[in-house]
């Protein structure tokens, strides 16, 4: 794809679901033990979880924007998209792996699923503001490390986001 996004690659498919699906992956390592403390740990400040909770989306913000994910497209070679909480969800996966868990969890692994790469970017950028209505992007749906991005300012553009009642921004 090129950097102006005038370059879309050819719908790929993939096959074969229930297989990726259900491929063994290997087992988590073990985390190292520590010894317990005898100290008391003080309870951080809900200001200071709220601080690390918004850099951690950030930083997973500009990961999203910077990474290549697949996007489902449906019989009318329209993104797949999901409606939940008055919100049209992209949905967009990390890797075949994930689109075959979706498949499998909806019950579709049967047929053969077209999918697009496209930059996280592109999706947050162009993609979402031609959805009607509110509408962001779902990534991994259905998956315990799936993210939302959802349409509020610094997420998507200024002009399709909406307001967060009582927050003060936008």
């Amino acid at each position: 794809m090129s950097d102006n996004g005038d370059d879309i690659p050819k719908p790929q498919r993939v096959s074969k679901l229930v297989e990726l699906a259900t491929a063994s992956t290997p087992s988590p390592r073990p985390l190292p033990r520590s010894e317990p403390e005898s100290r008391v740990v003080p309870k951080p400040d809900p200001a200071d979880e709220t601080l690390a909770a918004r850099r951690e989306f950030a930083r997973l913000l500009g990961e999203f924007r910077r990474t290549a994910v697949l996007v489902p497209f449906d019989g009318f070679e329209s993104p797949w998209t999901a409606d939940f909480g008055g919100v049209r969800w992209i949905c967009a996966f990390s890797d075949e792996e994930a689109l075959a868990r979706f498949a499998v969890a909806r019950g579709d692994a049967g047929r053969e699923w077209t999918y697009r790469t496209v930059l996280g970017a592109r999706l947050l950028d162009v993609m979402v503001p031609l959805l009607p209505g509110p509408g962001g992007v779902a990534l991994d749906a259905g998956s315990a490390d799936g993210v939302v991005f959802p349409p509020v300012a610094g997420v998507v553009p200024d002009e399709v986001a909406v307001e967060l009642g009582g927050t003060g921004t936008k």
